[in-house]
């Protein structure tokens, strides 16, 4: 039995316990909260759990092997730390920290500790991407033209974070995911609704070595809740709607040929092609309870986590620079990597 340790009981904490105490394997030990009515409802729920407002009885625990944290990205840094000097394995809410030199102490520590970190990006979890990656994999869209992504809705209004770090995660960890490519610049633009130094509408360029490149559009300020993404290649297009009841994933046989007219060397000649469309059948099965499980797994059998601290790295590094891009009225950045 793995015994977890959680803290956070807000917004997603109560997800996160409810999938770990279901797992046969796992063991809901401790869950810290210090908000008095979060902490009561998790009592509540969670009887067997002991319940706490001290993260320190929770990294002394010795029936505690593993800790969840579930806060606000601001704790994550400080929190994990902890738990990796205490002996624990550590899963965390995403983004992984607030900033690339927190991530690569982290990712440092944990390898010399001997310790597992995993980075709650549970999207990579569901039928849909898990489906996309394997068509990009197998060369079923060819090669890779673009990434367009819509992730917008009314609120959550955060006091913390802008829109960007809310939102811009789920679909750089999905990019990151699918292609092995990495981000050699950024261009980030957006603009302050609600709050004069927090954006809610935000707008990530990203390009690649190649032709490739990817775009982002993120609002807490729309009237309609989207969340669609397009993945253009030579061969195939997909697109993904997460708020499709059923057929989330479309692949279309759709693109254009480019022909070299022989009268005009110069002149290219632009035909259509227009096929099939199709929708694989996915997985029905719970993402965050398939992540629950291989995190879990992970710390029985040490084996890397399909989310690790490196991925989670990976993740903080574009955000960083799309941050400086912004606080610089939009100017191109390079995103460095090692």
């Amino acid at each position: 039995m793995v015994g977890i340790g959680l803290i956070g009981f807000g917004y997603w904490g109560p997800n996160l316990a409810r999938n770990f105490a279901r797992l046969k394997d796992c063991r809901l030990v401790a869950i810290c909260e210090k908000n008095s009515a979060r902490a009561q409802e998790a009592a509540r729920l969670f009887p067997e759990a002991e319940v706490t407002d001290d993260a320190a009885r929770l990294l002394e625990n010795k029936d505690v092997q593993a800790i969840v944290i579930a806060t606000p990205v601001a704790h994550h840094y400080d929190l994990t730390r902890r738990a990796l000097l205490a002996g624990k394995d550590v899963l965390v809410e995403k983004p992984f920290t607030q900033t690339v030199e927190q991530a690569e102490e982290l990712c440092a520590l944990a390898k010399d500790l001997g310790r597992i970190v995993a980075v709650d990006h549970t999207f990579l979890y569901t039928g849909a991407v898990r489906k996309i990656k394997e068509l990009v994999e197998d060369g079923a869209l060819g090669a890779l033209l673009y990434f367009d992504s819509v992730r917008v809705n009314l609120g959550l209004f955060q006091e913390d974070v802008n829109v960007i770090h809310d939102l811009a995660p789920h679909d750089l960890a999905i990019l990151n995911h699918i292609t092995p490519q990495r981000p050699t610049s950024v261009v980030a633009l957006g603009s302050c609704h609600a709050h004069k130094s927090i954006e809610s509408l935000a707008y990530l360029h990203l390009g690649y070595e190649g032709d490739f490149v990817a775009h982002f559009h993120f609002s807490w300020l729309a009237p309609v809740k989207v969340r669609k993404t397009l993945v253009a290649g030579t061969s195939k297009m997909i697109v993904y709607d997460d708020l499709e009841p059923s057929d989330k994933v479309k692949i279309y046989d759709k693109g254009i040929m480019l022909a070299q007219e022989e009268e005009a060397l110069n002149r290219i000649k632009v035909e259509y092609r227009t096929g099939d469309m199709w929708a694989p059948q996915l997985s029905n099965r719970e993402a965050l309870n398939l992540m629950a499980e291989e995190f879990a797994t992970s710390v029985r059998t040490r084996s890397k986590p399909l989310v690790d601290a490196q991925e989670g790295l990976a993740v903080v590094r574009i955000l960083e620079a799309a941050y400086a891009s912004l606080r610089d009225n939009g100017q191109r950045k390079e995103i460095k990597w090692p």
